[in-house]
């Protein structure tokens, strides 16, 4: 008979290495490696036989991808989600997008809180580096907060939806379908129960969805600590430079954005040639709003014109803002680096924005972002021209939604290789948890060794 003491010990040894290696890791490493924990979960579940329509399991990499565009709120697929998984699977996605939205932190934090435990420092540390806060104070009472607006946010348009899908669908199917699509437009996620790879195509009239589902966008889209702030407002009569600077570039982009794709496909028979001013007026407004890395498409992204291809992808690499549900360089980093320009060509030394300077540091962490995401773009399009076979239009486009986390498609996902695939994965990951933060991650801590070599000039420009 063998012992079970050497197993005991070896077990109790492999337990507490992992805890080491766990107190060592970084806030970024910690955050990346439970993003990619909870990736690795779903895609299981999904891959199980339970989990579709027919019974036979849809493989490990189709459930991985759709598991990473769930946990990473994307809303690219390789399958239809209504046509293809079973209401265990749908359920799956909707657990895993609700989770990614939200966060794995907040998540974890809230039970913590529930259960009346105490969050140590470094729990805190990684709701910062989650929420991209830029203080550790207040983090447990922004968790707190940021539950019960979701909770709150996502009730309200469930209810609002289910006036349209209850008389559609029946009382169970209706609030269920209700329920599902306010948590994913809420998350940024772009999912869909309607089946056929339709999106929300048969509701491009239609009001009530149309400007329920844009608003959960933009509210998940704005960032919970900008809710908070905005929430506040009525006791503090005060709002955040960042909070305005957020407001201020959502505005700006929607309208914009609005204003350019009414113009440039208003006669277009394919998307909004055929309809009437209003529901013109109605379907672009939609479709400025959703490559704000929602996913959800009222008119056929396929058939737009070049130049409105070119405007969806600015917007899509643009994206939401920080701490939101979204992803992208975020608005407030865009904003920077326009601000940054503007001061430049007006000969000012400072970065300014509402009676406020912006210290360097905050320009120079916004270019960062914006290189590194720009270098992923661009690489991931160079693959995926080798490996796909489509036009450079059709693989930026479908890039550059991955890395926004967006979910729009010319209709290449479904075709997509192996290669392809677990490219648009990767992109995809790296979009929801940050270009940044993945940098940070993956470097070495600097090290300060008190020498600066002498200051000389280059030629810029």
């Amino acid at each position: 008979m063998i012992s079970s003491m050497p197993i005991s010990r070896t077990y109790s040894a492999i337990l507490g290495r992992v805890g080491i290696l766990a107190r060592q890791l970084t806030p970024p490493q910690a955050l990346i490696l439970g993003f990619a924990g909870l990736i690795l979960a779903g895609a299981v579940l999904l891959s199980l036989p339970a989990a579709s329509r027919d019974g036979q399991s849809v493989g490990f990499l189709t459930a991985l991808f759709t598991a990473t565009s769930a946990v990473c709120v994307t809303g690219l697929v390789v399958v239809d989600t209504h046509d293809t998984y079973s209401l265990f699977g749908q359920i799956v996605t909707l657990v895993l997008l609700q989770a990614g939205g939200l966060g794995i932190m907040t998540l974890s934090t809230f039970a913590l809180v529930a259960l009346g435990r105490r969050v140590s420092l470094k729990g805190r540390l990684l709701i910062q580096e989650a929420m991209n806060q830029l203080t550790l104070e207040g983090m447990v009472r922004l968790v707190r907060n940021v539950i019960i607006a979701t909770v709150l946010v996502e009730g309200a348009g469930a209810l609002v939806l289910a006036i349209r899908f209850v008389p559609q669908f029946g009382l169970a199917k209706g609030l269920y379908y209700s329920t599902y699509h306010a948590v994913s437009a809420f998350c940024n996620a772009g999912f869909d129960l309607l089946g056929g790879f339709r999106s929300l195509t048969g509701y491009v009239k239609d009001p009530l969805v149309s400007l329920t589902i844009a608003s959960l966008i933009i509210i998940g889209g704005l960032g919970f600590s900008v809710l908070v702030d905005i929430v506040q407002y009525r006791c503090t009569r005060h709002l955040h430079l960042h909070t305005k600077v957020v407001i201020a570039t959502t505005a700006i982009l929607i309208l914009t954005g609005t204003l350019a794709l009414l113009g440039l496909e208003y006669s277009n028979p394919a998307t909004l040639g055929r309809l009437s001013f209003p529901d013109k007026l109605l379907a672009a407004y939609f479709q400025a709003v959703t490559p704000r890395t929602a996913g959800f498409s009222t008119i056929n992204i396929g058939q737009m014109r070049p130049a409105t291809l070119l405007l969806v992808i600015i917007l899509m690499f643009i994206g939401a803002s920080p701490g939101s549900t979204g992803g992208g360089i975020k608005t407030s980093t865009f904003a920077t680096l326009l601000l940054a320009v503007r001061s430049v060509i007006t000969g000012k030394a400072d970065v300014e924005i509402f009676g406020r300077r912006l210290p360097m540091t905050a320009v120079v962490r916004a270019l960062s972002v914006a290189m590194i995401s720009l270098a992923i773009v661009l690489c991931g399009t160079m693959i995926l021209a080798v490996t796909e076979g489509r036009s450079l239009t059709e693989v930026l486009f479908e890039v550059t939604s991955a890395f926004g986390t967006v979910g729009l498609s010319m209709g290449i996902t479904p075709t997509l290789s192996s290669i392809g695939r677990i490219v648009i994965i990767m992109i995809m990951f790296a979009g929801r948890v940050g270009p940044l933060s993945i940098a940070v991650a993956v470097a070495q801590r600097q090290q300060a060794n008190g020498v600066r070599f002498p200051e000389e000039r280059v030629m810029i420009g």
